[in-house]
């Protein structure tokens, strides 16, 4: 997982809709790179390298990281990948970035922004409804193990993502990357395709 890339397919996504990306980014603190970076292909080593060397923060990469879904994912091309956006994440990563300077890291994750598919239990503000309007409402009490492991190693949980309704468990011929709470999934690679 440390040597994917920060925004890669790790099966997370965000909330309640795009349009709330472009707001939650909005009221970040913007600090650019030293020199020509694109966080779109960085590792999370990268990441973290630039955030000890105090050329990034866990705000200004989450900020990044909302205005790039809203751009792509609602607007754009449009992919329909992210289900809901995490309306606490930007003052996580607020809180991560104190936590970097009196502590230290907390782990590997610490303040790297991460999707996670809709079928992750979050115990935070965000549904988890495996994409079904069965379960539209649904918060669980408790993150589940990969949530709260992700917390602890100090990764921002940025929101869900789209995925087969009932992760793909309600027919054998059902289509893929549909589901009734978020629609369509396109792929990013192929349009036309899903």
């Amino acid at each position: 997982m440390l040597q994917a890339t920060a925004l890669g397919s790790a099966g997370v996504v965000l909330t309640p809709a795009l349009s709330a990306g472009r707001a939650l980014a909005a009221s970040a603190p913007e600090i650019a790179p030293t020199k020509p970076f694109e966080f779109e292909e960085a590792t999370i080593s990268d990441l973290q390298e630039r955030m000890k060397s105090g050329t990034l923060t866990a705000s200004a990469l989450t900020n990044a990281y909302l205005r790039r879904i809203e751009d792509v994912d609602k607007n754009g091309p449009a992919l329909n990948s992210v289900i809901e956006l995490n309306s606490d994440a930007l003052a996580i990563a607020g809180s991560l970035d104190r936590e970097r300077k009196e502590k230290g890291p907390r782990g590997p994750m610490h303040g790297i922004p991460v999707l996670i598919k809709d079928n992750i239990d979050t115990s935070d503000r965000m549904q988890t409804t495996a994409g079904s309007l069965a379960l539209l409402g649904s918060k669980p009490p408790l993150d589940s193990s990969v949530a709260r492991k992700l917390r602890e190693a100090g990764a921002v949980i940025l929101g869900k993502t789209n995925l087969s309704e009932w992760a793909n468990m309600r027919s054998n011929h059902s289509t893929s990357g549909w589901s009734g709470r978020g629609g369509l999934t396109k792929n990013p690679y192929a349009l036309d395709r899903n």
